[in-house]
């Protein structure tokens, strides 16, 4: 726990000051109190509950103060809340190595079944896109909340030649972003379509992306985008170049690495190739990102990865001022002080 004004923590001084000043009185008032030919008479007539009973309201009293006293220094600790995440996009690869047979009962599939069952789990408030990539990337479904589209879309998925890994984030980042000019033509071809096209006398050309200033890694809350690969880049933008636009605007990526790192050669379309699992980029983009990357072996690996990540989406530790916290509790502990005095002693401390 860490206090945002912790200079005024010398308050604190306050209270053993306090205990001393009540343990004084005690002692005067017991000078000063009737001296009985036997003082332990009386203790056996008071009883071991009356003197607790006796010293509680103020316990209580000073646990309220010193608590107050903490809240003045305004408290924060990591706390598990609720998530800002309201956009969720899904990055899937499609390319033709996902038919291998090492993730029963095949890649493709066990991804899709997984992904659906992560978009079961997620609350109804969060929207979740759909973008799959192979050689070039597409948005399958934009976001929504309507899961029957969601997981139609998930369902429609085809498998190409390719893996470009780089164009399903930028993809990903344009759908989050849809009004942040991201050229994705330009970013993914190499080229800005626009430019093809003729201008009208006296118009000048559109910037091919708006100017924005980067933010730190990570700290976008309300978006984030799952990528689930099994290969490693064979065409598009480089991976890590597109994960450091991600990270520019905040954006976590999270990866997911299909298969195993020594791969194994596929057959697609009457030629065959060995698909290779790129984990050092897979994590270098979760890295880059502050997002996390995952290694699914087998399809039960890749349900419980989707099972974790949606917990993680869905709840996630903050640094968080907790300083109500502190000042209602010590209006509790105040409050039941003052009541237990009046109703056993019938006044306030």
């Amino acid at each position: 726990m860490t206090f945002l004004w912790s200079n005024l923590l010398w308050l604190l001084a306050v209270v053993p000051a306090l205990v001393a000043t009540y343990v004084f009185l005690l002692r005067r008032k017991k000078r000063a109190a009737l001296r009985y030919a036997s003082l332990r008479m009386v203790k056996e007539a008071m009883g071991g509950g009356q003197r607790f009973r006796r010293h509680l309201p103020p316990l209580l009293f000073l646990l309220g103060l010193t608590t107050m006293l903490v809240a003045i220094a305004r408290p924060a600790a990591v706390v598990t809340l609720p998530s800002q995440q309201r956009t969720i996009i899904l990055a899937m690869d499609v390319s033709g190595s996902m038919r291998a047979r090492d993730v029963e009962p095949n890649r493709l599939v066990a991804a899709q079944e997984a992904a659906k069952a992560f978009v079961a789990d997620l609350p109804s408030s969060v929207t979740v896109g759909v973008v799959s990539f192979a050689g070039t990337a597409a948005v399958v479904q934009p976001p929504t909340r309507s899961r029957e589209d969601i997981v139609a879309a998930i369902d429609r998925f085809q498998l190409q030649r390719g893996t470009a890994i780089g164009s399903g984030i930028i993809l990903a980042l344009a759908t989050i972003f849809p009004d942040a000019g991201i050229d994705v033509s330009d970013s993914i071809y190499g080229r800005d379509t626009r430019r093809s096209q003729p201008l009208e006398a006296g118009r000048k050309p559109e910037p091919t992306q708006k100017e924005f200033t980067p933010v730190p890694p990570g700290s976008y809350p309300s978006a984030a985008i799952v990528l689930l690969t099994d290969g490693q880049r064979t065409t598009g933008p480089d991976s890590l170049e597109a994960a450091k636009m991600a990270a520019d605007r905040g954006v976590r990526v999270f990866t997911i690495g299909v298969g195993t790192p020594e791969g194994e050669v596929i057959g697609f379309e009457g030629w065959s190739f060995h698909a290779r699992l790129d984990e050092a980029t897979l994590k270098a983009i979760a890295d880059v990102t502050r997002g996390e990357y995952f290694h699914a072996g087998t399809a039960m690996d890749l349900k419980k990865i989707y099972q974790s990540l949606s917990a993680r989406l869905v709840f996630e530790k903050q640094q968080t001022e907790i300083t109500a916290l502190f000042a209602a509790a010590a209006a509790v502990l105040v409050l039941a002080a003052g009541l237990l005095s009046v109703l056993w002693f019938h006044r306030i401390l």
